[in-house]
């Protein structure tokens, strides 16, 4: 369910790796959330970094959204950075797991397979 890979590189080359990495298989970074920080400004124990990156293809998420647009629910896809006892690690659910459950829509779930392959191109990117 989860596609998650450790990096050897600090928490902020990561992201910025990540960062990078993301438009050269054709998608865009529509936000960064950083977890850590927005727990901490709330006054929330959190010893941990974490970044989620919303990004999102257009092509495949108009024609996941033309299927069943109900399935915006599940977007855009989500890229994690976080820190883990010591460790970098940048991972994601995995988008064909996750709509298959959703729909069994074979359009979807090719756009899914498809998509699942160019993130996870992504996160081996970012961790290289």
């Amino acid at each position: 369910m989860y596609y998650i890979k450790e990096s050897a590189k600090s928490f902020e080359i990561t992201a910025e790796d990540l960062a990078t990495a993301v438009p050269e298989q054709g998608f865009g970074v529509l936000h960064i959330h950083d977890l850590g920080n927005t727990l901490r400004n709330k006054g929330q124990s959190f010893s941990e970094e974490c970044r989620v990156f919303e990004v999102c293809n257009p092509v495949y998420a108009s024609k996941v959204l033309a299927q069943d647009i109900r399935l915006n629910m599940a977007l855009p896809c989500r890229i994690s950075v976080y820190t883990e006892l010591g460790s970098v690690k940048v991972a994601m659910i995995l988008p064909q797991e996750m709509l298959t459950a959703l729909s069994n829509d074979p359009i979807i779930q090719s756009a899914a397979a498809e998509v699942q392959t160019k993130l996870k191109t992504i996160i081996d990117k970012a961790i290289q």
